[in-house]
Parts: structure tokens; sequence; C-alpha cells
């Protein structure tokens, strides 16, 4: 059955941009032996961020104001505005969801203006510019405006819209090949930002800023909260059917911030104001194809009303001391609402006669509040020319209380129960942390420093309901005790050649006490007593300078951690002697290689191995619980050539394994990692002339994952053709 929600599609784009077979490279080989060093440079196909402050889009062609076109010939300084148009087409087959999550670009056409820049000088201080792309098919739209006076203020804007997309696919029995096909192929998120921000900066007065921001995000992701199934052999219950949730978020951020140099002291101040609106879903198909199908909605509100004002501080005494400090203090009211309710379909009502109903719950309503506080101070002293030392400390402290309302909902027909629930909850934590640095230069050819941090934290957790619900009500106590230590040296032995490495050694001592008024069971977290995590990490590093056009980067991380725990999973026992709940250990060995063995030729290799373990007592022959790795290795390379002063080609290769997958079927749900993924590009860029450059690429991507039986797989072939036209 399809979920009632859909999200709305963009036409696509006209195919490829026209010309593309126009485009004149004229090629000039015998003149390579003239060109000075080929610089390695970056060029690929633009794609939407992961954040919504990104900037323009990455670019074939040089698209930003420190435009990067190697040693081709440098365009008029004289054109200092551009545009670049770019687009192309992404050939997938197999499956594309997992082409546009991994590539975080659309699997089919797309095009635009891949870059933009246009500033104009406005009277004698005064500067306009106007930045920004769109990209059709990708939904990647950005545009920032920008009115500067240099003895006044300025006044800037700014909108910003892109999609990240998310495969559908659920999980994998591999007994039967048991799957489910997704009822959503098409999962994204779109995410907007909308700016307006005014700031005066007059000569001898303190600045000031004032910005209102809109943020959103809005569609539909996949979610790792399965449905469940038992059409395997034996007919348990394993959760593998994809699930999703959606997202319908904003904010409304109101910001002013102000700052000034009194003497010796600079300090700053700022408040905010936000407004969080939350309306998000979670949609569960229980048991598709069976008798006990039934699709689960849930609901879930918030609005958060929060209020920050901060500031910080600078005092410069003298060359040798500086003292700087800072403040925080956040409120934040919070009201909740939602509801979780089985149904024929995603979104029906709520049906005492429903025949697969389960435990949900209705009529959620609740509000809370939280309170923070933090202030730090640092001293900066500098005794002698080589030593600096820093000491500081932080003081953190949240409070936070929380009731809700509401009634649980099971049964069937007369069988049909709600009954009212009241909960709350309140929680305290308080940190203290301390801190000293060192750093020493004195000794020719080295650098070395030590470093020490320190923090007490306190508080407490509780939780109640009435009658209780799922877990025991929970009145916690616990304390933290952290430690950090810190040593590092840099050696340069030779111009050519130097040497790093670091060790830390790190410690969180966690206690636990429960006092709560019902009896003490086996259920996370109130059987928790004492629980210690041990790390200690070093690494290596060398770089060399091998010949006049090698250079070499090598490095070497280790990391071993421990956990011990003492708990008291059930009231009649004493307290189990603590023992080693946990063992995590990691290798990584890196390489880099760069090599210009021509003045118009360079070659770059890279590569990493990772080797991570986490091993555990409970481990038994049942295979319920297992060994955990994480072990995989990469491989990267690049070559850039450039045929004469207006030609440059370059090529990418990148390759990714992980073989960690461990079939523990039927005991349960096999886990770890067994991916391989190649991708290849080449890259050519021609300078028509001053004002006019053109860039084609295509690239080659495979990916293979056995672990969900190959319903990941795909292979992808992409061309994409970029034109820069300065003035």
């Amino acid at each position: 059955m399809k979920a009632p929600f859909k999200l709305c599609k963009k036409g696509r784009p006209l195919a490829i941009i026209a010309g593309l077979a126009l485009v004149a490279f004229q090629l000039d080989l015998p003149h390579a032996s003239a060109q000075t060093t080929a610089a390695p440079a970056t060029t690929s196909i633009p794609a939407p961020s992961g954040t919504v402050a990104k900037t323009s889009a990455p670019a074939t062609a040089s698209t930003s104001t420190d435009t990067d076109t190697g040693t081709l010939d440098a365009p008029d300084t004289d054109l200092t505005n551009w545009v670049t148009f770019g687009g192309g087409d992404a050939f997938v087959s197999g499956n594309k969801g997992e082409y546009k999550h991994q590539q975080d670009t659309n699997s089919g056409p797309y095009g635009g203006v891949q870059d933009f820049h246009w500033q104009q000088f406005i009277g004698k201080d005064g500067t306009f510019t106007m930045d920004g792309h769109g990209l059709f098919g990708n939904h990647d739209y950005d545009l920032k405006l920008d009115l500067t006076d240099e003895k006044l203020g300025y006044l800037r804007a700014g909108y910003t819209e892109f999609r990240t997309w998310y495969d559908p696919t659920g999980g994998y029995y591999p007994i039967n090949g048991l799957s489910f096909q997704p009822s959503q192929n098409d999962l994204y998120i779109d995410r907007r930002q909308a700016w307006i921000e005014a700031g005066l900066t007059l000569p001898n007065w303190p600045s000031f800023a004032l910005r209102y921001e809109y943020d959103s995000r809005e569609g539909i992701m996949d979610s790792t909260s399965w449905g469940q199934t038992t059409l395997i052999p034996g007919g348990t219950q394993t959760k593998i059917v994809p699930t999703y949730q959606g997202i319908d978020e904003t904010r409304n951020i109101f910001s002013f911030t102000t700052n000034d140099k009194i003497g010796n002291t600079t300090a700053d101040l700022g408040l905010r104001y936000e407004i969080d609106n939350t309306n998000d879903s979670t949609y569960i198909d229980q048991s598709p194809g069976q008798a006990a199908n039934a699709f689960i909605t849930q609901q879930n509100l918030e609005k958060d009303d929060l209020f920050n004002v901060h500031g910080a501080t600078e005092t410069l005494f003298n060359k040798q001391v500086t003292l700087s400090s800072g403040f925080s203090v956040t409120t934040i009211g919070t009201n909740l609402g939602g509801s979780r309710i089985y149904g024929p379909a995603y979104s029906s009502p709520l049906s005492p006669t429903f025949v697969n109903n389960g435990s949900g719950f209705i009529g959620l309503g609740g509000d809370g509040s939280t309170q923070e506080y933090t202030a730090n101070l640092n001293l900066m002293l500098t005794p002698m020319s080589n030593l600096v030392v820093v000491p500081a400390v932080r003081v953190e402290y949240e409070g936070s209380t929380l009731g809700d309302n509401y009634n649980t909902t099971a049964g069937v027909g007369k069988a049909f129960v709600s009954t009212p629930v009241a909960a709350n909850a309140n929680n305290y934590d308080l940190t203290v942390a301390e801190s000293l640095e060192t750093r020493y230069t004195g000794f020719r050819d080295w650098s070395l420093y030590l470093s020490a941090e320190l923090s007490e934290d306190e508080g407490n957790q509780a939780w109640n309901s009435s009658p209780v619900q799922d877990t025991i009500n929970l009145n916690q106590n616990f304390g933290e005790f952290c430690q950090k230590y810190t040593a590092g040296a840099n050696w340069y032995l030779l111009a050519q050649l130097n040497f790093g490495g670091q060790y830390y050694h790190e410690i969180h001592d966690y206690s636990f006490t429960n006092s709560a008024k019902t009896p003490l069971t086996a259920q996370y977290p109130g059987y928790l007593q004492d629980e210690t995590f041990t790390t200690d990490d070093m690494n290596i590093r060398a770089t060399w300078q091998a010949l006049s056009n090698v250079s070499l980067i090598t490095r070497y991380d280790f990391q071993y951690s421990t956990v011990d725990t003492t708990s008291k999973p059930d009231p009649n026992i004493v307290p189990i002697t603590p023992f080693q709940s946990a063992i995590v250990t990691n290798h990584i060995l890196s390489e880099s290689a760069t090599w210009s063995p021509l003045a118009a030729l360079y070659l770059q290799v890279g590569g990493s191995y990772v080797i991570n373990s986490v091993t555990t007592p409970m481990i038994n022959a049942d295979n319920l619980v297992l060994s955990g790795n994480n072990n995989y290795w990469t491989l990267n390379a690049s070559a850039g050539y450039e045929f004469n002063e207006k030609t440059r080609l370059q090529l990418e290769y990148s390759y990714y394994n992980a073989d960690d997958y461990y079939n523990n079927a039927p005991s349960g749900l096999p886990y770890g990692a067994d991916a391989q993924q190649n991708e290849v590009s080449a890259t050519l860029t021609r300078q028509i002339n001053k004002s006019v450059q053109v860039s084609l690429k295509y690239s080659f991507s495979r990916y293979r994952d056995q672990t969900d039986g190959g319903l990941d797989n795909y292979d992808a072939h992409l061309v994409y053709l970029s034109t820069q036209f300065r003035f």
C-alpha cells in the first residue's frame, strides 16, 4: 500500500545545455615543455551541501573570487564579474536512491547557472555585490546581496535552498532472501534559509548588527526504526521493513550583536531570540503481507521559545599577560503534543475496533522549561619569549523540568482500553572544568606542548509516571570525574624533513545511585552503579620533501579504550564485581605522495587502512552477541597535465573497500559492512580567450554492497559541461 505522503517533483530541465557538441578545445600538444609547474586543482560537479550555510557550489570551471585556472592564461584583471553556465546528466542503472544519497546529487539531468558574481562601486566608499547559483534538477539555489560602505556600515540579505537525498531501502534477511519494496521511492529533505542583516560600523563608535533569519526543513527521509515481520524460517520477529520520517520544521531567529573597544579591553555582547516549531512524523509498516499487518503513524509536535544573552571580553594588560572571559545565559520554554495510532493505512484516525491495534497513545500535551548558564575565564601568560602558559576554568549548569499528560491505547473492541497517564521529569547537571596548556619553543628545531584537562560533573536524572509505563520510575544521582593529559612534540630535523607526535591518556569515571521508590529491576539505566571509560591514544607523522618534485606524508594512529562496569541488575543480589565490559582498538595508517616529474605534470596518490574492533565478554556461543569490526581501506589518486597555456586535463580515482560482514542468521539480524566503491573521472578545461573558459567532465561510479543482497548496488555515468564568461 502506498503511503499517503508524497513530495512534489520539479519538472526536469531541458536535456543537457545546447552546445555540448560545439566545444572547441583545439589541443596544441607540442607546447607542453614550455609550461610552468602544474598545481593540483580540484574540479568537481556541483552538488548540494549538507549545511544551510553553504557557499556557492563547487564547479568544474573556476567559480570563486579567487579564481583558480592553474597556469592557464590568466583572465583579464579588469574582468571582475563572471557567470558560469553548467549542465549534465547522470545515467544510473541500479538503486538510484543510494546513488543520490552517496553522491548528494540528482540521478537525472540538471543544470543552470552554476555560479555568478557581479560587483559595482557606489560613491567613494560603497560597493554592491551579488553572488549566487541556481541548478535546476538538483534543487540547488543560492543568492547573496551585499551593500557595504566602509565608513558607515552594511546591508546584506540572502536566500539558500538545497536538497539532500536518502535511500529508502530497508533490511535484508539472507537465509530466505527476504526484503520489502519501499512504498516511498524518492526520499529527500529540502532545506531553506532566508536572512537579512544590517550593521553599523561608524569610526570611533561601537559596532552594531541586527539580523533576522528563517530556516526550514521539509520532506521525507528514511528511518532505522524498521518495522517487523515474521516471514522468516522459524517465524521469529525480525525488523527489516523500511520506515520513514516526515520532517516539517521551522525556525525564526532574531539576533543583535555589538562590539566595542574600551582602553585595552575588547568587549562583545549578543542577544538571540529563537522560535522553533517541529511537526515531525514516523511511519512504520508492521508485518506487511501478513494477517497482523498494521500501519503506525506517530506524530511528534514540539514548540520551543529560546532566549540567549552572551558576551565576551579580552584584555591585553601587556605583552606577557592577556585575560579573556565569556558568559552565556539561555532559557528555553517547550510545549509538546502528538500521538501514536495503529490503523489500516498511514494517518488513520484512532479506531477501537481495528483488529491489529497495538500499544499507542493519543492526546499528548505537555510543557517544560530549561535554563543553561555558562561562564569561562582564560589567562594567557608569556613569562619568556619561548614559553606560553594558558590556565583556564569553565563552569556550566543546566536545569530542566518537563511534565506531560496523555492517554495510552491498547486492545480491540470491548477489550479496548484508554488509560490516562501523567508523567514528569526533573533533571540538573553541574560541571566545573579546569585546564592548563603550555607550549615551549626554546630548543633548536623543536616545539613541545603539554596540557591537562580536568572536569567534575554532578547531577540528577528523575522521571516518574503514574501509572508506571514501560520503564521503571527513576531518581538517579550521578557523578563524573574526567581527566585528560596530552603531550606532543614537533621536530624540524631538516628543511625537507620534520616529525610530529602526540599522546594522550583520558579517563571518564561515572558513578550512579538510584533512589527510586519503586523496586530496582533489570532495566537500563537504573541498574548501573559505576562505569569507567579509559582511552590511550597516540599518533606519529612524518613529512618529507624527498626530492624537489617529490613529497611524502606518513601518519600512524593507535587508540586503545576499555570500559569497566559495575552493575546490579537484580535487587536481590549483591553488586557485581567490576568487570571489563568492552575493549575498543583502533589502528589507522595513512600515506600520501605527490610527484611532479615534468613541469606540466603532477601525480598524487593517497590511501589509508583502518582496523577497528570492539570485543566484549558477553560474546556467546549462540551468536546473539558478536565482536564488532569496522575495518576498511581507501585509495585515491589524481593526475594533472597541461598540454599548453590554454588546455589542462585532470584525472581522478578513488576506491573504498570494507569486508566485515558476518552472517549470524538465524541467531539475529546480520550486521557489519561488506561494500566496495570505485569512482573515476576525467576533466578537460580549455581557456578559449581571456574571458571564456570551458570545462567538460566525465565520471563513472560503481557501488556494490553484499549486506543487503545487492539491493543498493548501482553503476552510474555522468557527463557535465560548464562555460564561464568573465566581463
